[in-house]
């Protein structure tokens, strides 16, 4: 009975990542932190799971309508304005779960 436990906690957890694939065509996955509304358009906040990259930063991507109803896309976001207010709405969220760093 525990074992069946630990196997639904580490399907739980790999429910919260997502594999995008880099400029490479390489796959890199990351956790889901949160789905966040800003002026009408939805963004995602994502933490690399890979050991290599920075734990301490987060990836903001613009989600962008696709072709295909069972796919998403996902697009860097360039306006510095955007990405800051978008960062300060997660801040704000997730305050008491997260150790910010200014």
């Amino acid at each position: 009975m525990s074992e069946e436990f630990n196997n639904n906690e580490e399907s739980e957890e790999m429910d919260n990542v997502i594999i995008l694939n880099d400029e490479n065509g390489e796959e890199v996955p990351f956790e889901f932190l949160d789905l966040i509304e800003y002026e009408g358009e939805e963004y995602v906040v994502l933490l690399p799971v890979e050991e290599n990259e920075e734990a301490d930063e987060v990836v903001i991507l613009k989600l962008e309508d696709s072709e295909s109803e069972d796919e998403e896309s996902y697009v860097s976001v360039d306006d510095e304005d955007v990405l800051n207010s978008v960062f300060e709405m997660f801040k704000e969220k997730f305050k008491d779960e997260f150790n910010f760093v200014d």
